[in-house]
């Protein structure tokens, strides 16, 4: 779901000191990253930066962090030019890089993460009580009541991520850059992570955030900075903030039809399932269908089981009861191949682990599901026939690679994605089932997966669509079910569709009737 938030306010009588870079420029053998990158920080602001991927938000937030050193340009800290030869000197400098993956240890406590590299002593000994008053004090100004002496360990991602913030504060960090903070979070992990964004802005602290969901980007962001292809492309104030403008910003042409929605005439019940239990909700049955033609969402809090149910449905999580028909056949329960060779396939909500080779090539992975259709004497690979199937699917899905031996663990999120499409629209399938098919993913990409969706569902695929992004499930889907702690508790068709009638059925309400 969209994240329930509200637009914050602009700093009162912010300080003008704090960074500035003028003309960041960065190559790497065959790609110029970043072109004469401008960009201001100051005390008590957030500003966004945004840009699709390969925009070049990465490396410019790896030169600001001392991760990675720039070719051409300045950064001044308070007027002050600065050069830093490591993350240590930005460190020192007050600037902290939050990753998207936590940098923190599981074996350690809350207070030794906290304090890790700069842990108070008397000696040659740890000074124990100072490590946790200093750590209880970071706690504090996240709003963290935990004991320091707790371990890391069996603590919630939300929870973690304010640990890291809380650490880079134990710092003394003025300027807090936060990668994607919220790709992992619940909803209400999320609103308390922007309610100690909104603190340290008071507090005077500079947050650069960067992120792909948009209203997030609006509800938090001061002034947001827009790159495109390694160079400055706009940059947004106030009202100017919005998601239309934002989007035609990071993509260079006009998005009004971002989702480009066709309707289509739905046709047989592709996909039925019938008092199907999932092993986390065996108590609650499922029933659902889903038509050729149509694009059906899965919506919901996280949590609400949807993962799990299509899981189920696909045979890699264990079934409890009940039963799945594909055109009009029963599928075998817990059998993902025979559920492919039924023509049914699931693309996975962590690509890298569960959809990916990431050591493989294009090719290799656009072919493994059909790679027995074009074996020959049964045992021998038709090199040819595989290299055809991958350059159509790169060809047919915009897959960006400079040749269809790239690794695929070197592409982008985007192109990452449509290469586990593209696998999967190998082996003609007739039901497809998407978990958050664009997680990570930059708005262009989204875009082209949009209209592909569309375009495969004109074909008569039948698409059964998981995601949180309340948006995109009004935006693409032709009916919504909404799911709370495991069960389905209520259907919406397009002209019933809101925000806060799938919100209410999230959190276990009923449909409100008109």
């Amino acid at each position: 779901m969209t994240r329930g938030t509200t637009r914050a306010h602009a700093p009162a009588a912010r300080s003008e000191a704090g960074l500035t870079v003028r003309g960041i420029s960065k190559s790497f053998p065959g790609v110029r990253a970043l072109d004469r990158v401008d960009l201001d920080v100051r005390a008590g602001e957030v500003v966004a930066v945004i840009g699709e991927n390969g925009a070049g938000k990465s490396t410019l937030m790896k030169i600001l962090a001392g991760v990675q050193a720039a070719d051409a340009g300045e950064m001044r800290i308070d007027g002050r030019a600065v050069r830093f030869a490591g993350p240590a000197d930005a460190q020192r400098a007050g600037i902290a890089l939050i990753h998207q993956e936590l940098n923190l240890c599981d074996n350690l406590s809350v207070a030794a993460n906290i304090m890790l590299g700069h842990e108070p002593r008397r000696g040659p000994f740890l000074a124990e009580r100072a490590l946790l008053d200093a750590a209880d004090r970071a706690l504090r100004r996240v709003g963290l009541d935990l004991d320091g002496r707790r371990p890391l360990a069996g603590l919630s991602i939300g929870q973690c991520q304010l640990i890291e913030i809380a650490k880079a504060l134990s710092r003394a960090a003025r300027l807090l850059i936060m990668d994607e903070p919220t790709s992992s979070l619940t909803q209400a992990e999320a609103e308390r992570l922007f309610a100690v964004v909104g603190d340290l802005r008071a507090q005077g602290v500079a947050v650069v955030y960067i992120s792909h969901r948009l209203s997030e980007v609006k509800a938090l962001a001061d002034r947001v900075v827009v790159l495109r292809d390694g160079r400055n492309a706009a940059e947004l104030r106030g009202d100017e903030i919005e998601h239309g403008r934002m989007v035609a910003a990071m993509v260079g042409r006009d998005v009004d039809r971002f989702y480009q929605r066709r309707a289509h005439e739905p046709g047989y019940v592709a996909l039925a399932v019938e008092g199907l239990r999932t092993s986390a909700w065996p108590q609650h049955p499922i029933h659902l269908k889903v038509r050729a033609g149509e694009i059906v969402g899965l919506a919901g809090l996280v949590g609400a089981g949807r993962s799990e149910l299509l899981g189920t449905i696909f045979g890699v999580h264990p079934a409890r009861g009940g039963q799945v028909r594909v055109r009009g056949h029963d599928l075998v329960l817990g059998d993902p191949r025979r559920a492919i060779a039924a023509g049914l396939v699931l693309v996975p909500e962590n690509r890298k682990e569960q959809g990916l080779v990431l050591d493989f090539g294009v090719r290799a992975n656009v072919s493994l599901p059909s790679m027995h259709r074009r074996a020959r004497a049964g045992m021998f690979v038709d090199d040819h026939a595989e290299r055809r199937l991958a350059e159509d699917a790169v060809a047919r899905l915009a897959i960006k690679a400079p040749h269809v031996d790239q690794s695929v663990g070197l592409l982008s999120g985007g192109n990452q994605q449509k290469v586990v499409l593209g696998k999967w629209l190998a082996v003609d399938p007739a039901v497809l089932l998407l978990d958050e098919p664009t997680r990570g993913i930059d708005v262009g990409s989204k875009a082209e997966i949009y209209a592909l969706l569309h375009d495969l569902a004109g074909r008569g695929l039948a698409i059964l669509l998981a995601s949180s992004e309340m948006e995109e499930v009004m935006g693409v889907c032709d009916r919504v079910l909404v799911m709370h702690e495991g069960r389905i508790t209520g259907e919406l068709p397009r002209a019933a569709f809101s925000e806060q009638a799938i919100l209410q059925l999230a959190v276990g309400g009923e449909r409100r009737r008109a």
